[in-house]
């Protein structure tokens, strides 16, 4: 079983489906009201418990009656959450989600994430330094992402960052990771000034575009790929790029080939999109493996 670590935030999302999105100053009906379980980094540590691998969850809640809520679902995943610690004083991180036209629109309130800092990172030095590889997003401070780029390469650990939402990162902390893996917009923020095709050049066989249904795009070192996603009818795509990530470090840290593990990324990803709500469709190991099978 592989060990991941999972560095990032943990969210309550509260999702509201309606048949159109309102434009500025409109107010529409909406259908229906939920709250479910979210955050990039929770999302991905989810993900990746139920394909199999062994998580520890690296993040902050609040105390209030959200963070126990994300702590529960958390532990109800399997999910290992030593380090993860409610902020006196501090509300729970929150998404705003609104599924119309078939798509989400997000705002995030990052409320206790901004606590994820590097001196809270340091407290989880034993469970990083066990790591097969670390899984990191940018829902928490920039200068966390700095640092734990710098501490897995002195470790050398691999660090798959998942450079969402997009942020400019500072060149040595892209140069560092072992793994990127933008959609098309964050990678247009993240290399400006350089088309697609340079950076995939220059990242050979470490940045991976995400491109939706088409896909994922990467260069091989000899030539530009593209992996197919797999036709599916989406119900919900909330936490599909997290169950993507989450499959790509479980597959990589298994030592699957690079079209191997994004394949099997694909085939989560897909899967993932079938229910409501960001974890509620993340598919177990099993129903992955039957479907590539």
């Amino acid at each position: 079983m592989s060990k991941i670590c999972v560095i990032g935030s943990s969210s309550m999302d509260l999702v509201v489906t309606s048949p159109k999105r309102p434009a500025a100053g409109e107010t529409v009906l909406g259908e229906s009201f939920k709250t479910v379980p979210g955050g990039k980094g929770a999302n991905q540590a989810v993900a990746a418990a139920r394909l199999g691998a062994e998580v520890h969850m690296i993040g902050c809640v609040g105390d209030d009656h959200y963070g126990k809520a994300i702590l529960d679902n958390l532990q109800a995943n399997g999910v290992l959450t030593d380090y993860v610690e409610p902020v006196t004083g501090q509300e729970s991180g929150t998404a705003h989600i609104v599924l119309a036209d078939g798509d989400n629109s997000i705002i995030v309130v990052k409320g206790a994430n901004d606590h994820v800092t590097p001196e809270y990172v340091q407290k989880a030095l034993p469970a990083i330094k066990q790591a097969d590889i670390v899984l990191i997003q940018q829902e928490i401070p920039e200068e966390t992402v700095d640092y734990v780029s710098g501490l897995c390469s002195s470790l050398g650990i691999p660090l798959l960052l998942n450079p969402a939402p997009a942020r400019p990162l500072r060149p040595e902390t892209v140069d560092l990771a072992a793994y990127i893996t933008p959609n098309e917009h964050e990678a247009s923020v993240l290399f400006q000034g350089m088309s697609r095709e340079e950076a995939l050049k220059r990242y050979p066989e470490k940045l991976f575009i995400t491109e939706g249904k088409n896909g994922v795009r990467y260069h091989n070192g000899l030539e530009e790929r593209v992996v197919p996603s797999f036709p599916v009818n989406a119900i919900d795509t909330t936490g599909a790029g997290d169950t993507f990530n989450a499959g790509l470090a479980v597959a990589l840290s298994e030592g699957q080939s690079i079209e191997s593990a994004l394949r099997f990324a694909n085939r989560a990803a897909s899967l993932s999109v079938l229910k409501f709500g960001a974890q509620g469709g993340m598919p177990k190991r099993d129903e992955v493996e039957r479907e590539l099978s």
